[in-house]
């Protein structure tokens, strides 16, 4: 009987490894499909070297996910998606922009291109803070406070993927791509609420249409990368102004009910 316990535990923590194992191991695959991004900016493949911090953008969704099912996120692992993100969606996308167009502009150009991933990482520091606070209401953990670090990548390298897709010169020009660096660094610093997707639940009632969903959007991405990417960057630009203004409703509806809860002056 007792060894029978022994096994039984041996298994159970060689399945708890694995369980910590596996999101982990998605993470550091988004770190290498970062950095070699950068490989491939270096040679001017700019269609691969966006598939690859899109590919990064995917399994970051993942590792998280996949942690929540397999037991819960520990410490590391969260510390870890920090330091990943930094690099993958603060250091990566950035320098391929300046390689294909900010380092035009000189020292400006790489002024530039060094503010973004400071953002990137003042932004990621301020999350990881906010994670440790347990004074949130439930409904605010559906949002981020600024542009998350895959989101703002995206918004950072919309320019580099038109031109992949069109040509057109005048995207590359640091008029733009400087501008553009600036804005989408300071959404990532801003106090901006921004819905988490992460957090999406489903209703029992629309998974079929949403497996639909997937599988189209899926054939679109096999199909025609750069215009599918194009139109998910576009789409959650859009989603910015709705986020805050359904913020602020519930933030409204809140402090309401709190001043409905309170006594009046005076009272006890």
């Amino acid at each position: 009987m007792a060894r029978r316990a022994r096994s039984s535990r041996r298994r159970r923590l060689r399945r708890d490894h694995i369980n910590r194992l596996l999101p982990n191991a998605l993470t550091m695959l988004g770190l290498c499909a970062g950095l070699t991004a950068i490989r491939f900016s270096l040679e001017g493949r700019w269609e691969i070297a966006i598939l690859l911090v899109a590919g990064a953008a995917l399994l970051d969704t993942l590792d998280g996910r996949i942690a929540r099912l397999m037991g819960g996120p520990t410490e590391f692992g969260g510390q870890l998606d920090s330091l990943v993100d930094g690099i993958a969606f603060g250091v990566a996308p950035v320098i391929m922009v300046y390689i294909w167009s900010l380092q035009d502009a000189g020292g400006i150009g790489w002024a530039v291109a060094l503010l973004y991933p400071v953002c990137c990482v003042l932004r990621l520091a301020r999350f990881n803070v906010a994670s440790a606070e347990n004074d949130l209401p439930a409904w605010a953990n559906g949002y981020f406070s600024g542009v998350p670090a895959p989101a703002g990548a995206g918004l950072l390298l919309l320019p580099l993927i038109l031109f992949s897709e069109t040509g057109w010169q005048w995207l590359g020009s640091p008029w733009l791509t400087g501008p553009w660096s600036l804005s989408v660094a300071l959404l990532m610093i801003s106090r901006l609420p921004t819905w988490s997707f992460k957090r999406l639940r489903v209703p029992s009632k629309f998974v079929t249409v949403s497996m639909a969903g997937i599988a189209f959007l899926a054939a679109a991405m096999f199909t025609e990368p750069q215009l599918t990417l194009t139109a998910i960057i576009v789409a959650y630009g859009c989603t910015l102004p709705f986020s805050v203004r359904a913020y602020r409703r519930l933030e409204a509806e809140e402090a309401a009910q709190n001043s409905e809860i309170a006594p009046p002056p005076g009272e006890d």
